[in-house]
């Protein structure tokens, strides 16, 4: 019997299949559509409103996000668990009111910051036992606890503003977390916002919890016959969530220096929309922290160029929920068109 003579090696390489290079793979990922959405948009700012390329523009988009951005990170490790957080926006006032009471009663900024966070991260905690403990959907959880929090936050408050005096050096030096700027430019939330997205995105991707987080929301059943504590990775993305939510409330209090017990109503729904936008499925188990950033960016553009042409906020509020409309419908269409196949 004869050997049979190997193919050349050019015929061979031609047969063996290839990886995707990193282009195909974003045009292939979730967040390729918002991203393109994204250029459009931009495109539509240059020509449509006057002075959206200017470089303090820009600067100015980015600290107007920076803290809905922060508590979309958050909320999207509560997403891919397939879960859902109502109260942030809560969650960031009562962040802020007692950051402002302890800054009020002469604590030193670091620790008045700090309490806030803790404060959040607590909010968060108790969001994460009672839907797990109890069994209870985290939907009608954290609707709850959105109104119980607001309360606590107004019977902390008195239902009085709480301003801070710029002329304390304590309160001056807080100032610079929300007014600073990073070498004389880059404002000092849209720094702590990349931060926190570059921490946000290795947890999620290099960590085992980042991978459970995935595991338990793409089947929370069988992550448990995996060995994976779900309870617990559901807690602990709720915490997450609330710490930032804290985080960003001690933010926009520096910011302003100025906080009362309705500050951040309706900001829950501006960082969940930011997450949906961002390519993160609402039934869980997908999602990547640079979807959420490109939403978050998404929506402070649009808002910059409603303002820019001097369109309502009224309007914005329309506009935002309409692109919330078109991105679940969206997401709804890719699941059904990946199913066929």
């Amino acid at each position: 019997m004869t050997a049979q003579a190997a193919p050349p090696a050019g015929q061979a390489a031609s047969t063996t299949p290839r990886s995707p290079n990193p282009l195909q793979r974003f045009l292939h990922a979730r967040e390729a559509s918002t991203f393109l959405a994204l250029v459009v948009l931009f495109l539509l700012g240059t020509t449509i409103a006057p002075g959206f390329l200017g470089t303090d523009n820009f600067l100015t988009v980015g600290q107007q996000i920076a803290q809905i951005g922060i508590m979309a990170i958050g909320v999207t490790f509560v997403i891919i668990n397939a879960e859902i957080d109502l109260s942030v926006g809560s969650i960031y006032g009562l962040g802020a009111v007692v950051c402002g009471l302890l800054m009020t009663s002469d604590v030193a900024w670091p620790l008045a910051a700090l309490g806030g966070i803790a404060a959040g991260a607590v909010a968060g905690l108790i969001n994460g036992l009672v839907t797990v403990g109890f069994g209870i959907p985290s939907f009608i959880v954290t609707l709850g606890t959105l109104s119980v929090y607001r309360g606590v936050t107004l019977l902390l408050s008195g239902g009085s503003p709480i301003s801070l005096s710029g002329s304390d050096p304590n309160v001056a030096e807080f100032n610079l977390l929300g007014q600073g700027k990073l070498f004389g430019l880059l404002p000092m939330q849209l720094v702590i916002f990349a931060l926190v997205a570059v921490l946000g995105t290795i947890v999620l991707s290099r960590s085992r919890y980042g991978f459970n987080t995935y595991a338990v929301g793409g089947s929370a059943e069988a992550a448990r016959l995996c060995g994976i504590n779900t309870n617990r990775v559901k807690v602990t993305a709720f915490a997450l969530s609330g710490t930032l939510a804290g985080l960003a409330g001690v933010l926009g209090l520096s910011f302003l220096s100025y906080v009362q017990g309705v500050t951040g109503t309706g900001m829950e729904l501006t960082a969940i929309s930011a997450v949906i936008i961002g390519g993160a499925a609402l039934f869980g188990g997908s999602g990547t922290m640079l979807g959420t950033v490109i939403g978050v960016a998404f929506i402070g553009v649009l808002q910059n160029i409603l303002n820019l042409r001097g369109i309502s906020s009224f309007w914005q509020t329309v506009a935002t929920g309409a692109v919330i409309i078109l991105a679940v419908a969206a997401d709804t269409w890719l699941r059904r068109r990946s199913g066929r196949r």
